[in-house]
């Protein structure tokens, strides 16, 4: 081992790919040694059944567009394939690890046990790892007390500008040397992905784009399948991935707002960046919630297991119009707006009656913006099973009919539907055979029947989970989590800040 190792910082990056607004680079660019720059693709995650390929494929676009902005002061982030563990004892066999510097993160069960060995690791090797709070989130609270407002000063600070110079970092010979030594990861990917691209200098054109004109239908459009595409801001993935900070996002839409015609509309997308923040906070608070309900009094719920309704729901072959078009075009974009997701949650968990666990891994690996802190909680909301939200059963001709009248989104993601009368779009299933003669069309052949009545399973659903919320332990339960993650002044949170 090299005796006379330069010393070094690391800033680690996680779920926060960005140069702008980092705490973490910050620190380490203020110390008075040189910053290596380090992503590690773990093994532990590149096998677990939550990612997917287009999960890597947008941190490799991030990745490049942060190596693309470093470029000009001669260094780059080091991307290999590991984990932190090996990849800090590779790096130390030339230099010495003084401090690591990252975000906290709110992940799944395998980040935090990988959290907890590298600090056991950081101990018994002398190096320092300082983690900052990232969007106002933050490890190990044990009460909500002022939490809204701790949230509001953080969003009100100053934003962190990158200011560095060429000497602050590692260069890039050095950098290629340490690939030689790792297993550097390759970042190149396809170009012809129906997907968000990653990356800061995207996500700003979707900010931009949004602050400028969207935003003004945003209230107006965000339950419709389709217009939502266009005018809901589409920055999750860029939120989830930390290419923009939060507090960039409420800065920016603060600032917009004073010379914007459609100001309570920008208030509306404010209040839903503080929705977002709480309920990671409360998973952050509540870990089980990756595995079973928060309310313990939904543990003895039991549904039986159906293969064949989970495929048809997985590919967009239940035979309900609205359920299909929403998870095909989830499925090939990475992308639907709120309501389509809590409605193919609702259909599965309630109308197929499946258990929300099932869902969970598909439902992650297709959403671009999969975020653990707002995967979890709004699986078990929308499941009927957290004891203190109100029991929404969505139906989905209901839905269909209000959101997508002329059936424009149907039409466009089950397109076996497209030439049918508009009644039959919605629901085809109520065409006699003459109607299907007459359209050549065929029941069951060109598009299935539905695989449950719906009638009788919305109201099987209603009744077992209206019973449920009566049982005591339920009620103890639903007290529990209200007294734990209630936030002073509660309005604050859903009220506009004109």
């Amino acid at each position: 081992m090299n005796t006379n190792r330069e010393p070094i910082h690391i800033v680690w990056f996680k779920r926060d790919l960005r140069l702008e607004d980092h705490e973490p680079l910050k620190k380490a660019l203020e110390q008075n040694v040189r910053v290596l720059c380090l992503f590690v693709f773990e093994q532990l995650l590149l096998d677990d059944p939550h990612y997917s390929e287009r999960h890597w494929d947008f941190i490799k676009e991030s990745l490049r567009d942060m190596n693309a902005f470093l470029n000009p002061y001669n260094t780059k982030v080091l991307a290999i394939n590991s984990d932190i563990i090996s990849a800090c004892n590779i790096i130390s066999n030339s230099y010495q690890i003084k401090n690591v510097y990252s975000h906290q993160e709110t992940g799944i069960q395998v980040t935090f046990d990988r959290d907890k060995a590298f600090k056991r690791y950081c101990k018994n090797n002398v190096i320092s790892w300082q983690e900052s709070i990232q969007n106002g989130v933050v490890r190990g609270l044990k009460t909500r007390e002022l939490w809204f407002e701790n949230w509001n000063k953080i969003m009100a600070e100053p934003l962190i500008t990158f200011t560095a110079q060429t000497s602050n970092f590692l260069p890039l010979d050095a950098i290629s040397e340490l690939e030689t030594q790792c297993q550097s990861a390759n970042l190149e990917t396809a170009t012809d992905k129906p997907f968000q691209e990653g990356g800061t200098k995207t996500g700003n054109k979707y900010l931009l784009s949004f602050l400028n004109n969207r935003h003004k239908d945003y209230m107006f459009h965000i339950s419709k399948p389709e217009k939502s595409r266009k005018s809901c801001s589409r920055l999750s993935p860029y939120i989830a991935w930390g290419n923009l900070s939060v507090r960039q996002v409420y800065q920016a839409s603060k600032t917009a707002q004073v010379s914007s015609s459609y100001k309570k509309q920008l208030s509306a997308f404010r209040s839903r960046l503080r929705w977002q923040a709480h309920f990671i906070q409360k998973f952050e608070m509540e870990h089980i919630m990756e595995k079973v309900s928060v309310n313990k009094g939904y543990h003895k719920l039991k549904k039986s297991i159906s293969e064949h309704y989970q495929m048809a729901w997985k590919t967009g072959q239940t035979g309900f119009p609205l359920v299909d078009a929403s998870m095909r075009c989830l499925n090939q974009t990475g992308y639907i707006n709120f309501r389509m997701r809590a409605l193919l949650v609702s259909f599965f968990t309630h109308i197929l009656w499946q258990p929300w666990q099932d869902a969970s891994k598909h439902l992650s690996r297709q959403f671009l913006d999969f975020e653990p802190g707002i995967h979890y909680p709004q699986l078990q909301m929308q499941a009927g099973e957290t004891g203190i939200n109100n029991l929404r059963i969505y139906n989905p001709i209901k839905n269909s009919l209000e959101h997508d009248p002329d059936g424009i989104f149907i039409k466009h993601w089950v397109p076996e539907l497209r030439d049918l009368d508009l009644p039959f779009v919605h629901e085809p299933y109520l065409m006699t055979t003459l109607d299907q003669q007459f359209n050549n069309f065929q029941l069951g052949i060109d598009y299935p029947f539905p695989i449950v009545d719906l009638k009788s399973k919305r109201k099987r659903a209603s009744e077992t989970l209206w019973n449920m919320k009566k049982n005591p332990k339920v009620k103890n339960e639903s007290m529990r989590i209200l007294k734990k993650h209630t936030i002073d002044n509660r309005s604050n949170l859903l009220k506009n800040d004109d």
